[in-house]
């Protein structure tokens, strides 16, 4: 619990970083190079963790091995370039909790295709880390109104495919930790590199007119970089200790730790709504650490 708590804080400066530094950049060019910078800064720990015989030869994993390794790397990218492209049409507040109801799509995928055994505070505590990450974004008036924006609006329709991609990345990171046995180090560069690889073309493609000057500078990408490796690894090995539909609603409280960084930096409204939503989300963690 407290390596997925530690993963959530990262992840949750990390999208505070994206909404504040790289805001403008395509989504597949921002998500290739960060993800370049990560490997790197993730080289060291991985040729020390790791030997040739942690890491199983593609014909040696079968089908479902192959599978999960194939959904983890395809929910990652795809989550993730859904989610910046949702930002990119929508405002933060509001695509922000429907992206991160990640665990409400996990649950029943883990029960599904794993077969996890849960006990009932499970349900009680996903349920309420996911009613956390709504109140962190609601703005009064009608309850109902984000969820008739989530059917109707773009922006909202892509966070939700976002939160399904992630889902399914989320419970095969789960399958290739525990049914495989792949070391945590290896997951993280396998995904990494594969979200790059899968990326690269569409990349090249998307690049900004006028090369590096319309970018950032490449040391807020290798910032990035490391803040994400780190994030990798502790999201890693969360999944390899804990079920995919405990681990997923902690580390999805990154959310929380975005707004509260928006209100207290930014200067954002609502703060003392989003300190609502905080609290809710420790009892909701409390609940899955029972």
């Amino acid at each position: 619990m407290a390596v997925a708590v530690a993963a959530a804080v990262l992840w949750g400066v990390y999208l505070f970083a994206l909404k504040r530094y790289v805001a403008g950049v395509p989504a597949t060019v921002l998500t290739v190079l960060v993800s370049a910078c990560a490997l790197a800064w993730y080289a060291p720990v991985a040729l020390s963790r790791l030997s040739a015989a942690d890491v199983p030869a593609a014909a040696t994993l079968g089908l479902g091995g192959s599978l999960a390794l194939v959904g983890s790397v395809l929910g990652v990218g795809a989550g993730f370039v859904l989610f910046v492209n949702a930002l990119a049409l929508g405002e933060v507040s509001y695509v922000a909790p429907i992206n991160k109801v990640v665990p409400a799509f996990v649950l029943p995928l883990e029960l599904l295709l794993l077969g996890a055994d849960l006990p009932a505070l499970a349900f009680v505590g996903v349920a309420v880390v996911t009613v956390a990450v709504y109140v962190a974004n609601y703005r009064g008036g009608d309850p109902a109104e984000p969820l008739r924006r989530a059917v109707t609006a773009r922006p909202a329709q892509l966070a939700l495919l976002s939160a399904g991609a992630y889902a399914v990345g989320d419970v095969a990171k789960r399958a290739a930790l525990d049914r495989v046995g792949l070391p945590p180090a290896a997951l993280v560069v396998l995904v990494l590199g594969g979200v790059l690889l899968v990326l690269l073309p569409l990349a090249v493609r998307d690049w900004p007119g006028g090369g590096r000057r319309t970018l950032p500078t490449a040391t807020t990408f290798v910032a990035l970089g490391l803040l994400v490796a780190v994030a990798e690894h502790l999201t890693s090995v969360a999944f390899s200790l804990l079920p995919a539909s405990v681990a997923s609603p902690v580390i999805n409280t990154q959310a929380i730790v975005a707004v509260l960084l928006g209100g207290v930096i930014l200067k954002e409204r609502r703060l003392g709504t989003r300190l609502v939503a905080a609290a809710l989300a420790v009892v909701g963690v409390g609940l899955l650490a029972v």
